[in-house]
């Protein structure tokens, strides 16, 4: 397929590639919360390969606390069709396969299908961990500061 636009005219994008090369995590969810795809962002971010991750649910990088409150939101998703969270960038905490803790931020969006249902989510992820943890370090070294201060 010929990648290239005349002056004016729309680039042609290879969806699928642009997936695969992108740095963030891309994940896609079915209705009942099964991963359906996981790109090469998603394996390094989480540790789970493609062939480990697909199929699975969800609940491989929720961590146990959290999880009743993402399933009470993503049922209410699948039920209306419809997320609050469409535009906003959601930080929340998530877990790599050996166990240690991520801070992530993400947005979805949800796709239908040709009758307009709901077919799945799409999440398109960024590891924060390192800034999370930073700010957590600043925060507290300010109440020092203004602990020693006043």
């Amino acid at each position: 397929m010929d990648q290239t636009a005349a002056a004016g005219s729309p680039a042609v994008v290879d969806c699928e590639q642009l997936v695969a090369v992108i740095g963030d995590a891309v994940i896609v969810s079915d209705p009942a919360g099964a991963i359906t795809l996981w790109n090469a962002a998603a394996e390094r971010m989480f540790g789970f390969t493609a062939g480990e991750a697909m199929g699975k649910s969800l609940d491989i990088i929720i961590p146990e606390r959290q999880r009743q409150r993402h399933w009470d939101g993503y049922e209410k998703t699948m039920a209306t069709g419809e997320t609050r969270y469409g535009h906003d960038l959601l930080r929340v905490p998530a877990v790599h396969k050996d166990g240690h803790s991520l801070s992530i931020a993400f947005t979805v969006a949800l796709l239908r299908g040709t009758d307009g249902g709901v077919s799945g989510i799409v999440a398109v992820v960024r590891d924060e961990t390192a800034r999370w943890t930073e700010e957590r370090k600043l925060r507290r070294r300010l109440t020092e500061l203004e602990a020693a201060a006043g």
